[in-house]
């Protein structure tokens, strides 16, 4: 089992909690409050979006991955969340769901998008050692 493998449910924890983040800091900035249980209920649908990902994409097998299964996790819970909170009666503006697909592009990507330049600086570096040492 490697490295990333194991910390699969740190790699979970963290989606879900810049998921969170995203709907704490959205909440703010429309005055809707940052109560627990406000952000809650307004995360659930991207929360359970990810979750959903998460099980079809087998994540835990390459959590750390931006590409594709990084890109899809993006786009299910992006794209997953509107169509729930849509159905639900929610708020689905287009600015809404451009800021939706902008923001948690950012916090779901840029984190594996780092993962991979450093595994990849790590494997050039491990490969260089071992060229000098032949």
């Amino acid at each position: 089992m490697n490295r990333g493998t194991r910390l699969w449910p740190v790699q979970l924890a963290a989606d879900v909690v810049l998921i969170i983040v995203f709907v704490a800091l959205g909440r703010d900035t429309h005055a809707h409050g940052v109560d627990p249980a406000g952000v809650l209920i307004t995360a659930s649908p991207f929360i359970a979006a990810a979750l959903a990902a998460w099980a079809l994409l087998r994540l835990w097998r390459r959590p750390a991955s931006l590409w594709p299964h990084g890109v899809l996790l993006w786009v299910i819970t992006a794209g997953g969340g509107l169509a729930v909170r849509a159905l639900a009666g929610g708020g689905t503006a287009f600015s809404f769901q451009l800021v939706t697909f902008g923001v948690l592009g950012a916090f779901l990507l840029l984190p594996r998008l780092t993962a991979s330049l450093a595994t990849r600086g790590r494997a050039r570096h491990d490969s260089t050692r071992l060229i000098n040492r032949a």
